[in-house]
């Protein structure tokens, strides 16, 4: 029996695309652990980014809030980003000199066209007001600051 080039080329081909696949959808889940650093909130791992979480005040807690309901389905929780879905909020590209606040207004309103990481266009944010971006900033912002985002 003879196996022509073109057999075997496909099901390479085909072995490199279950494999893509798997790896996409693997674990998407982010959970929190307890952080062996006293004082400095528990993290969070991720299949990207770990994240430490502050102890947040009462406006930030309120942008945590939000975020959870907005943005933790995509960005996963604390920001942590998910492998295959969208790309860490806590990660020095979007530091406020690099990333301002506007930026992350413009996200929410207008969606965002794929420039620094893989994952494709973000949609617009349905159903989401200024002020409740407001607070998911501030949120982020001390998420990063904990994580030495300056």
């Amino acid at each position: 029996m003879v196996i022509k080039n073109s057999t075997i080329l496909g099901a390479v081909i085909g072995f490199i695309v279950i494999g893509v696949i798997y790896t996409l959808n693997g674990s998407n889940t982010a959970s929190i652990t307890k952080n062996e650093n006293a004082g400095e909130g528990p993290v969070i791992d991720s299949s990207m980014v770990d994240v430490i979480i502050p102890d947040l005040s009462k406006i930030e807690k309120s942008g945590e809030d939000k975020f959870l309901k907005y943005c933790a389905a995509c960005h996963g929780i604390g920001g942590a980003g998910q492998k295959g879905v969208a790309p860490p909020l806590i990660h020095k590209i979007y530091e406020p000199s690099h990333h301002g606040d506007i930026a992350f207004y413009y996200a929410a309103e207008r969606g965002v066209r794929s420039h620094h990481w893989p994952f494709g266009n973000m949609p617009p944010v349905t159903g989401i007001k200024k002020t409740e971006v407001q607070d998911i900033i501030v949120y982020i912002r001390a998420v990063q600051r904990a994580n030495g985002i300056n």
